[in-house]
């Protein structure tokens, strides 16, 4: 029995200063794996950041005119159906004793100047007409088409791909309306069919356009 009660101090420290080394140690091991090297947690958070992250687009873009001249005017305006007397007036082609409602916009400068795409596009067509001049077709984005008429340079090919702002060519004259002499003729369609290019000269673009 002395035996026993001699043994009982001995044996619980024992087992005590065991459970105190194991939680020691298990707080250190935790403590050691949570500070380990700081590039991997980074590179882990960032990836697992990167892949739930949305992408965020910007669907807004503005169409610019289709010259930087700041000397250039406009010569004819498209004809609109419910615009005044007056303005019809100034969108009328006249050719072989005929008269003709203009399907753009006619712009203007005594000398040559540089035609330049309204958008970001591809270029679909490049052609030359006996009474038109030279045309270049511009398909874009949002069911836009550009045409750019009465080149007296072209500067692309079919299917280039061209940015916003890139000059496509230089203006010339052409024999559907020779009174306008050195011009470019303009025009815009919209899902196909031919739009007043004023309404959307810069102006924001959206979806909805």
């Amino acid at each position: 029995m002395n035996k026993r009660l001699k043994l009982k101090p001995f044996v619980l420290p024992s087992i005590y200063l065991a459970f105190v080394a194991l939680f020691v140690m298990g707080v250190f091991l935790t403590t050691t794996k949570q500070s380990g090297n700081p590039e991997e947690d980074i590179k882990y958070v960032s990836e697992s950041i990167v892949e739930e992250e949305t992408p965020v687009i910007n669907t807004e873009v503005k169409m610019i005119r289709p010259y930087t001249n700041e000397n250039v005017t406009v010569g004819k305006y498209f004809y609109d159906y419910q615009a005044d007397n007056a303005r019809q007036e100034q969108s009328l082609i006249y050719h072989e004793n005929t008269y003709m409602q203009n399907s753009g916009m006619d712009f203007v400068l005594e000398e040559s100047f540089d035609v330049v795409a309204v958008l970001d596009g591809t270029v679909v067509s490049v052609k030359e007409d006996e009474l038109l001049g030279k045309i270049v077709e511009i398909q874009h984005d949002n069911d836009f088409i550009s045409v750019y008429q009465s080149l007296g340079e072209v500067n692309v090919k079919k299917e280039d791909v061209v940015r916003q702002g890139q000059v496509i060519g230089k203006t010339g004259e052409n024999k559907l309306d020779a009174t306008l002499k050195n011009h470019l003729h303009f025009e815009l369609f919209y899902k196909g069919q031919v739009v007043n290019p004023e309404r959307y000269l810069d102006q924001t673009l959206n979806e909805n356009n």
